[in-house]
């Protein structure tokens, strides 16, 4: 392990933002961060902050000033099947890998389940952190467990479903156990026979402007790509953090209330007795799409982006 210091962190984070780490170090493994830990624990200044900003792909981050402490980048590779039955295969992956160059091992294994997640950024650990989800589909509907070690306790502990308290881009990591964990490795339930899941969005539409006949976990993945494509700004040419605003859950009370002013507005169901309103439509009719106030702004072809020009 190399403990580097004054490091550029502008290749580290997808808004492709200037900013310095003033400690910075790139672990492979749980022993890695044990090891990062002590040697940081020695070398450190009084009035450093405890616990060290946790870096994966960098698009879960907008850094405003350079970083002071430790920067860890989490870099821990592994995609191994641990179990397997008639109806699933039990996949653990290290939670540095990139969430994309999964979904696109999942779908040449055969796998299915996750396929909706296509070409979203990030890496593996970040996802269950927040719970990401596209197009009908949420990380905890394929979550089995992960792993993360504790920073304060320094070891792993097994984190299952309900532990994790998932939610709408929630999860315990955002709230209770914030700063307290470095995730290591998520263990992902698949499915051997798909289950398609085409209602959402404009994926139907995508597919039949593609000319499928035949659905396959193949073909829904390239459909979402394709969407995703048109929409999103490639992060390495225009600095974005990908959809950046989560859709806002209102009481049907308040929707219908809302309706009789803007009889088009769309909506999709929500959690419970709640309809969600999405927040691209919202932020549209406000202005913002396209707005641009000197290096930021709204991107032209999604409001629900931020860009960094």
């Amino acid at each position: 392990m190399l403990l580097q210091k004054n490091i550029q962190l502008k290749r580290y984070n997808t808004f492709g933002i200037s900013a310095e780490a003033e400690y910075f170090l790139s672990v492979q493994s749980v022993q890695n961060i044990q090891e990062c830990l002590e040697e940081f624990a020695a070398i450190a200044q009084a009035g450093l902050p405890p616990f060290p900003l946790i870096v994966g792909g960098g698009s879960n981050i907008l850094l405003t000033a350079d970083v002071s402490g430790l920067v860890l980048k989490n870099d821990i590779e592994g995609f191994e099947v641990v179990q397997e039955d008639d109806q699933y295969v039990f996949v653990k992956v290290g939670a540095g890998e990139n969430w994309h160059q999964f979904v696109l091992e999942c779908i040449k294994r055969k796998l299915a389940g996750v396929e909706n997640l296509s070409l979203i950024p990030g890496s593996v650990g970040a996802a269950p952190m927040q719970n990401i989800g596209a197009y009908g589909v949420e990380v905890k509907d394929v979550f089995s467990e992960l792993e993360a070690f504790h920073l304060n306790e320094k070891k792993v502990f097994t984190f299952c479903k309900a532990d994790c308290q998932f939610g709408y881009r929630e999860s315990i990591f955002k709230k209770e156990l914030k700063n307290q964990f470095v995730i290591t490795s998520v263990t992902f339930q698949l499915l051997k026979k798909p289950i398609y899941n085409i209602s959402y969005g404009a994926i139907k539409q995508e597919l039949d402007s593609m000319g499928v006949k035949d659905l396959s976990i193949e073909v829904i993945s390239q459909a979402v790509i394709n969407i995703r494509s048109s929409k999103l700004p490639d992060w390495k040419i225009l600095g974005n953090a990908g959809s950046f605003f989560k859709n806002p859950m209102v009481s049907i009370n308040q929707f219908e209330s809302i309706k009789n002013e803007y009889q088009n507005i769309p909506s999709f169901p929500g959690n419970g007795l709640a309809v969600k309103v999405p927040a691209g439509w919202l932020i549209e009719k406000c202005g913002w799409k396209g707005y641009r106030k000197k290096d930021a702004g709204c991107y032209e072809k999604q409001a629900l982006v931020l860009v960094n020009f």
